[in-house]
């Protein structure tokens, strides 16, 4: 009896990641399943991010793609590994409850918690207007996704402690936070104009990362955003005009 309660145990611990992947949506894949060499620092799963507090909708830092978006990730990858980068996810699909989480925050101008970081010098009340919050998004349709270069071998990311001091998202490399990426001109989601990719502010070198990026996404399908050096969606997406709710978990 016990060999037989056993044996069934092994099936079942077997069995788990599949389950965990049946529980997507059909044409959602994890991306570790499909390439777990690329980094995940998701970062609206925590507190360091623009608004200071897990957003809605993200139940668990994990990565989750549609399948192609995935697979051609994966390629992206295998390239980068040969000139001694690997990439690093920020945000990938993104429920349209966080989006909608986004919006409700927006809208309300006393919290600013995370402001000297993020949006040091943009007004809160103009971010919806300038693009930087919206009532739909791209990565809602699961082929959107938000990544940097690290490079090889890893260094250990910084840890956030919610209160701590912030820098500005624009701030020199080596003082503002660090999040063992290369330097790309600016923190992820900085919501200023530096971000914008041809910003003539940033150095020479941030430039050049930059490009690099967005070289290595153009050959493998995806379209790059000129207002943020990380925001990438996959050309030929599954579901361009459907936005889906389902939790990151």
């Amino acid at each position: 009896m016990l060999k037989k309660w056993k044996k069934n145990c092994f099936f079942l611990i077997l069995l788990l990641p599949c389950l965990a992947q049946a529980a997507l949506p059909k044409g959602f894949v994890y991306l570790g399943s499909v390439d777990p060499n690329i980094q995940q620092a998701i970062r609206y799963a925590g507190y360091h991010n623009f608004i200071g507090r897990p957003i809605t909708g993200y139940g668990r830092p994990v990565c989750i793609l549609t399948q192609p978006a995935a697979e051609s990730l994966e390629n992206a990858e295998k390239m980068l590994l040969a000139s001694g980068y690997s990439l690093k996810v920020y945000d990938c699909y993104r429920p349209q409850r966080a989006v909608d989480d986004f919006y409700t925050w927006s809208k309300n101008p006393k919290d600013q918690l995370m402001k000297a970081e993020f949006y040091p010098r943009t007004d809160k009340a103009k971010l919806f207007d300038l693009g930087y919050i919206a009532l739909q998004s791209g990565h809602s349709r699961g082929s959107t996704v938000d990544l940097t270069l690290v490079p090889l071998p890893l260094k250990p990311e910084a840890l956030y402690t919610p209160g701590q001091k912030l820098e500005a998202c624009y701030a020199p490399y080596k003082q503002r936070f660090q999040d063992n990426s290369i330097d790309m001109g600016t923190g992820y989601d900085c919501l200023d104009v530096t971000a914008h990719v041809n910003n003539p502010s940033i150095s020479r070198q941030a430039y050049q990362n930059r490009l690099l990026l967005r070289k290595v996404m153009i050959e493998n399908g995806f379209v790059p955003y000129d207002n943020e050096w990380w925001h990438f969606t996959l050309k030929n997406e599954p579901y361009p005009k459907r936005a889906f709710d389902f939790p990151v978990r």
